[in-house]
């Protein structure tokens, strides 16, 4: 399965909104070789004052995967041990929203980057840690929405 640039997303809890949802449409990505893009062009549930992508004001979610893909090395043939380390291929995920500054001004870029660097070879070997990962970071993000608007807007943990 691959990360989706469009289709429809359910945002998480956030104060003053309700039932968020977010309908994003296939965009392409400035690296179109190695992304994937949305934009989103439908907000739905109550956000009110949210603006959905436009020119002026960005609303995209960009996937990118890695340029060269590395894998395993050399292994010593009498220990069984990677010579060296062992290579990271880096994967990104980033969301952009143009947001308002002060009124009638305008709009500036706020964003969020997820960059994944996943070890060569554990998909296979450790595919159990590697989804205990992915879904903590996915739950942490799901049921912290609203502490990470306070810590981003009062710089309050």
């Amino acid at each position: 399965m691959s990360l989706p640039n469009s289709g429809v997303i359910t945002g998480a809890a956030i104060s003053g909104f309700t039932n968020p949802t977010y309908t994003l449409t296939a965009d392409t990505a400035p690296d179109a070789s190695n992304g994937k893009q949305g934009i989103v062009t439908t907000v739905g549930g109550t956000q009110v004052g949210v603006n959905v992508h436009s020119i002026a004001c960005p609303f995209t979610l960009t996937a990118t995967r890695t340029r060269q893909p590395q894998i395993l090395g050399a292994v010593n043939p009498s220990t069984g041990l990677l010579r060296g380390r062992p290579p990271v291929n880096v994967s990104t995920l980033v969301i952009r929203k143009g947001v308002l500054p002060l009124a009638n001004n305008p709009y500036a870029i706020d964003w969020v980057k997820v960059i994944i660097n996943s070890v060569s070879g554990s998909e296979t070997a450790d595919a159990a840690n590697k989804k205990a990962l992915l879904s903590l970071l996915c739950g942490y993000l799901w049921a912290n929405g609203d502490g990470l608007f306070t810590l981003e807007s009062q710089n309050v943990l």
